[in-house]
């Protein structure tokens, strides 16, 4: 099964959705990481079996990060002027959609389209 671990700069009614939605989901609020930096998330992600969803573009860097070496990374790129439910409601539906094609790739998610790049 997919699991989720979810960035603190994501809304926190993310996980709790995700989680309804039929996924595991952790949020680093939720387990004691909050204000940890990316490297510690990174590893927790790991060490869970978690794909990171985060809206942090440094997570997107394969040279940090390098392809098939993490679990998954998805990074969230919506205007900071949308409405939670709104972002909420498009990254669920798009997960659901391609969550076959999460685990290992960089995944990035815009209103719009979605961009994977693959191991």
């Amino acid at each position: 099964m997919i699991r989720f671990l979810i960035d603190e700069d994501m809304p926190r009614s993310t996980a709790r959705l995700l989680r309804e939605a039929g996924f595991e989901s952790l949020d680093v609020r939720e387990i004691g990481l909050r204000g940890a930096k990316d490297d510690v998330i990174y590893r927790r992600a790991q060490e869970e079996n978690c794909i990171i969803i985060t809206g942090d573009l440094g997570f997107a860097s394969s040279l940090r990060y390098p392809l098939g070496s993490h679990q998954g990374i998805v990074v969230a790129r919506f205007p900071n002027e949308m409405p939670t439910d709104q972002l909420n409601q498009i990254l669920i539906e798009t997960i659901k959609n391609i969550s076959e094609d999460l685990p290992g790739n960089l995944t990035i998610i815009e209103p719009d389209k979605v961009r994977i790049r693959r191991r």
